[in-house]
């Protein structure tokens, strides 16, 4: 079975509370674009993290309002100096600390930021014909003229969408892809 393949470039999940408390208490998400597979958005307005080693400006915020998390590829992490762990998306408990800027206050956050590992959305319907559930792992092959790799331990998450795999951009990189690819679905 194919599924696409799209990069996942650094992204903040907010609740609204500390979406108020970094942007005024009247301010509410914007959507500017709809995000493909699950009904997200990003939001109009961008957010600077803070780490001991460095500022990164302009981090987009992804919405709708949901628990706290800051998605990072590694060379992120280590560039901002914190120690993010890899993790399914939403397993942020005792996760790096970070700071987060918006235009009228700030949040330190005790934890939140990961690593997202790379994973499959994927429709039950989809889920079934391969004979894989939530949380089983896979692999995924990526063809290209200079660089084909197979993708190891890709968690298979259940959502009501044709497959969509996501990777960071630095998974990205080192397959030397440009915008949204298709993979091969290999099941161990």
């Amino acid at each position: 079975m194919k599924t696409s393949v799209e990069t996942s470039a650094r992204h903040v999940h907010l609740p609204e509370d500390v979406y108020k408390q970094l942007f005024g208490a009247d301010a509410e998400m914007e959507p500017v674009k709809e995000l493909s597979g699950g009904g997200g958005f990003v939001d109009a307005r961008r957010v600077t993290l803070v780490g001991p080693k460095k500022t990164m400006e302009r981090v987009a915020i992804l919405g709708p309002y949901r628990p706290l998390q800051v998605e990072l590829a590694k060379t992120d992490a280590r560039s901002l100096g914190v120690d993010a762990p890899i993790r399914i998306s939403g397993d942020t408990a005792g996760s790096a600390p970070i700071k987060i800027v918006g235009t009228e206050g700030e949040y330190d956050a005790a934890e939140g930021a990961v690593v997202a590992k790379r994973h499959i959305h994927i429709g039950e319907e989809y889920a079934a014909e391969l004979g894989v559930k939530k949380n089983d792992v896979v692999q995924v092959k990526i063809a290209s003229d200079d660089r084909s790799l197979i993708f190891d331990d890709v968690v298979i998450r259940i959502n009501d969408c044709a497959p969509l795999m996501h990777i960071d951009t630095d998974e990205c990189n080192a397959a030397g892809l440009a915008g949204t690819v298709e993979g091969e679905i290999i099941v161990k």
